[in-house]
């Protein structure tokens, strides 16, 4: 396995885990490759980080280089039987990050969750009892659980919306990229007014950005004008190496930690890092 270098973070110092659910309904935008990679990007300044697979595919599990065939207890277990989180995480190649994959199951929750009462609430309860878990074992305590979301507004959506302290959206920097947008802030108000009145979104990430066409500057500047100071100055760049880290089931600070998308996450995660120190000392 590649060896990172451990770049220079602002270190945080949670209580407890801090939830984001990296979510945006339209799909193509770079959800998982930002939960992936951001996760590692944390796990190298040293936090331990706890990926949640709920996308069907499975993507974040295989580009964290974890086979189908080792996935014998998933985030379906966590959702439907109740098993808890703990027990379904699986310790990934990087140290500090665990996950907790996905596979198909995970298509029939809506269906044999439909009728129950507390459907939307079995995440936020397996999460409460693994921060409960933390406070008593510090062994076991995660500082970051990072939720990497379907593109869709399912049961798993939200699920995660319900259980998440706040929403980290990926907003790809191509045409139709503010569609959708509109609708994913209604969604938060309506969840914050039924589900979970304390969900925010935390910020707003623009990648696949290429600074050689007029049409990325454009949309990173609506974006921006949409969002204001919730958009991250970083963004992540078109890379070719972006796109092949999944197929060797390598995040992508191992498979070119030089590359420039490496190097951009690294500066996310510094981002997110400080901001969640401004928004605790506030």
């Amino acid at each position: 396995m590649t060896q990172m270098s451990r770049p220079s973070f602002p270190q945080a110092r949670p209580t407890g885990p801090r939830v984001l659910a990296i979510a945006n309904q339209k799909g193509g935008v770079g959800k998982t490759t930002t939960t992936i990679n951001l996760g590692t990007a944390l796990a190298a300044v040293g936090e331990r980080v706890l990926v949640l697979d709920l996308d069907a595919q499975g993507n974040a599990s295989t580009g964290l280089g974890i086979a189908p065939d080792a996935r014998a207890r998933t985030s379906y277990d966590v959702l439907a039987n109740g098993m808890s989180i703990l027990d379904a995480a699986v310790q990934t190649a990087v140290p500090h990050l665990s996950v907790v994959p996905a596979n198909n199951d995970l298509v029939g929750v809506d269906a044999l969750l439909g009728h129950d009462s507390n459907r939307f609430y079995r995440l936020r309860d397996a999460l409460r009892l693994l921060a409960s878990t933390g406070r008593t074992n510090p062994d076991l305590a995660f500082s970051y659980v990072l939720i990497d979301c379907p593109p869709s507004l399912s049961l798993m959506t939200l699920n995660a919306m319900t259980a998440a302290d706040a929403l980290l959206v990926p907003v790809q920097c191509e045409f139709f990229a503010l569609e959708g947008i509109s609708q994913l802030k209604e969604t938060v108000d309506q969840i914050r007014s039924t589900l979970n009145p304390m969900l925010e979104i935390q910020g707003v990430v623009l990648t696949m950005h290429d600074a050689r066409t007029s049409l990325s500057k454009e949309v990173a500047d609506n974006v921006r004008a949409f969002f204001g100071a919730k958009v991250y100055d970083t963004m992540i760049p078109r890379n070719t190496r972006v796109a092949e880290a999944p197929s060797h089931g390598k995040p992508l600070l191992l498979y070119d930690y030089d590359c420039p998308g490496s190097q951009a996450y690294i500066r996310l995660a510094t981002e997110i890092i400080e901001r969640e120190r401004t928004a605790k000392a506030a």
